[in-house]
């Protein structure tokens, strides 16, 4: 057990904004093919994340509440979502704040606005490269 699986299928997206949540929905189910889950909070993808059993967790990084880095801290503290991959989606990608995301435990920083035509190909790239 513990191994990841060669392909990635599960994706556990995590985003305050409903509009936004609705075009990666489309992106990466539609589009993309993946089994994705949605969470409005950090708090609700703590909750319901490991039961869902991600692959890889998409985490925006600006939400009300529990931000992005204490939902990915939170996260490590988990001992189910604690070894998943975690891509941080964001409009702040200032070279030092990607250093931060990365510091962090992140593997991947997309930034926002994002192409909902290319994200599966790109979350598929990183995937391929970093996990």
């Amino acid at each position: 057990m513990g191994e990841k699986s060669e392909e990635l299928q599960r994706i556990l997206y995590v985003e305050d904004d409903a509009d936004i949540r609705a075009v990666a929905e489309l992106a990466l189910e539609t589009v993309g093919g993946f089994s994705l889950k949605t969470c409005s909070s950090g708090q609700e993808a703590l909750d319901e994340g490991p039961d869902f059993g991600p692959d890889l967790v998409l985490l925006d990084v600006m939400m009300p509440g529990m931000d992005g880095p204490s939902t990915l801290r939170a996260m490590q503290a988990n001992p189910v979502l604690k070894s998943v991959p975690v891509v941080f989606m964001t409009a702040k990608v200032q070279t030092e704040e990607v250093a931060f995301y990365r510091e962090l435990g992140a593997v991947e920083v997309i930034p926002k606005p994002f192409d909902p035509m290319t994200l599966a190909d790109r979350i598929r790239e990183i995937w391929k490269s970093k996990v």
